[in-house]
């Protein structure tokens, strides 16, 4: 079975934890990776290295961070042998979520709008040029692209997913430079006490924590002292206190705890000692921001829903609303 040469892949990253004074971030990570790359390696590696093989060469490839979709280009147009590869090989990366992304002009429209979210949180963002910026549970890493299209000066991105993994290595095999990493770990995994980031963004996760303020905890442990949080998470209507708790199933998934009002969620974040929280925009999600389509061919968001009623999952709670609130920490 071919193995995927971690080393090579996130040696930039561990000497630039070490130089920056985070060496004990760096030497478990080193071995959080190899455990997860060496000791039990899961089983579509080797398919996915394939798919990640057939990406063309492309000379002096061009990158466009500020659009709706990722965007690739070149001056040279591809042969339609190139263009062929680059499809196959992105196809063996499927089903694609988020996103969507441009490469050379083969679009991958992916089952989420990711770039409706970006623009709906851009405009409440501090300022994040020279940053250093923690996306937590970042999937394929749209988000870290959008947010080093912003000027942030370095981007780490974390999610357990090693599919989303090779996805974003599919951009950056094409941009191998770029201050933007992606780390297959989870929350848990990040040393504590870490203080180093200065804005964490954690976007679609609180709701799958079991302990949604423990969540909040870890990540007010990764912020520096007066850095940012940007939290995004499903939430229901109600007074302060209220919270909704699944039965067993929301939306058809399983692993959904707690879904706030906004109100309590504000609480949850005055309680775990974040300031000047604030909610900044609550928005219904719509079978057009998430939905099937070519490159995720699988169930969405339309069959997760009541047919008669999409103001209703099919189990009968409240369709997904999602807020999105911005606090510090002291």
């Amino acid at each position: 079975m071919a193995t995927f040469n971690w080393r090579d892949c996130y040696q930039p990253l561990l000497d630039e934890l070490e130089d920056s004074g985070l060496g004990r971030w760096r030497e478990a990570l080193s071995l959080q990776l190899e455990r997860r790359f060496e000791d039990n390696p899961h089983g579509d590696i080797a398919r996915w290295m394939a798919a990640l093989s057939q990406l063309p060469a492309i000379s002096e490839p061009q990158v466009s961070l500020d659009s709706a979709a990722i965007t690739l280009s070149t001056d040279a147009p591809l042969t339609d042998d190139q263009s062929t590869q680059l499809e196959m090989g992105l196809r063996g990366l499927m089903p694609w979520r988020k996103g969507p992304f441009d490469f050379f002009g083969t679009f991958v429209d992916t089952e989420w709008r990711s770039d409706w979210k970006w623009e709906r949180v851009a405009p409440y963002l501090s300022d994040l040029r020279g940053r250093r910026i923690l996306d937590v549970g970042c999937g394929s890493g749209y988000h870290c692209w959008r947010m080093l299209g912003e000027g942030s000066g370095r981007v780490i991105g974390i999610d357990p997913g090693l599919l989303f993994l090779f996805q974003f290595l599919s951009v950056k095999h094409y941009l191998p430079a770029a201050a933007v990493d992606l780390l297959p770990v989870r929350m848990e995994d990040l040393p504590a006490g870490l203080e180093t980031f200065d804005t964490t963004f954690s976007m679609g996760v609180l709701y799958h924590r079991r302990s949604p303020l423990d969540h909040l905890l870890e990540l007010k442990d990764t912020l520096r002292r007066g850095g940012e949080l940007v939290l995004e998470t499903l939430v229901v209507e109600g007074p302060e206190g209220y919270s909704l708790m699944p039965e067993d199933r929301y939306g058809q998934m399983r692993n959904v705890w707690f879904l706030p009002s906004c109100d309590t969620l504000l609480r949850w974040l005055d309680r775990t000692g974040f300031r000047n929280a604030r909610v900044v925009d609550v928005t219904d999600t719509t079978i057009e921001e998430q939905r099937r389509t070519d490159w995720m061919r699988f169930n969405s968001l339309a069959d997760f829903l009541d047919p008669d009623d999409h103001s209703r999952t099919i189990e009968g709670y409240p369709g997904p609303r999602r807020a999105t609130i911005i606090a510090e920490k002291p």
